[in-house]
């Protein structure tokens, strides 16, 4: 059995470098510079610096970011920053021309991005009938649905504007469908209003 890498906690770590879509590239390769393992920001921070990596084409090191956030943040917003790594992957996958994966992926981030609510006074923030929040998930084929209106109590924090990406996976999903192509520029959403 071939023994991998580990941090000092006992997790395995991959070492290989990554090309900009996160495939391992052989060692001793040069690839795009990776998201440290440890990575903790704030979530202004993490929500800049994700946006800055979808917006240079690094999906996958916007998901790693987003990752990270998922993990180490509050675990009533674990489900929104979930979502938002899972968008992530989906457009990762859409550059690796895997049509299936993204539509799996964007369709996950789409389900938590309907189903987060904000916690308050102890309240969940699953499940996509929440009392907090109206729902009207509507149609994936519908790529000219109207953006879904929310109650004030559905914000996202941050100034996520899940209304807008979930608009947007819906235009990719759409688009997938269909078997239109999908350009570099259609890759960026926006993370915050």
């Amino acid at each position: 059995m071939v023994e991998r890498p580990r941090d000092e906690a006992g997790r395995a770590r991959n070492p290989r470098p990554r090309d900009r879509f996160g495939r391992p590239l052989p060692l001793g390769s040069v690839g795009v510079p990776r998201i440290p393992d440890d990575l903790d920001l704030p979530p202004q921070q993490t929500l800049i610096l994700a946006q800055q990596l979808l917006d240079d084409g690094l999906a996958f090191n916007a998901h790693e970011v987003l990752e990270a956030a998922w993990k180490n943040g509050p675990f009533a917003e674990r489900m929104l920053w979930q979502a938002l790594a899972q968008y992530a992957v989906g457009i990762t996958h859409i550059q690796r021309e895997n049509p299936k994966g993204a539509r799996t992926l964007l369709e996950r981030a789409v389900t938590r991005l309907l189903s987060y609510a904000p916690v308050d006074s102890g309240e969940s923030n699953i499940g996509p009938n929440n009392d907090n929040c109206e729902d009207n998930q509507g149609d994936y084929q519908n790529a000219n649905a109207e953006r879904v209106q929310r109650s004030e109590s559905c914000t996202a924090p941050y100034g996520i504007d899940r209304d807008g990406l979930i608009a947007h996976a819906r235009t990719l999903l759409a688009a997938l469908d269909a078997g239109t192509p999908i350009g570099p520029e259609d890759l960026k959403p926006r993370l915050a209003k």
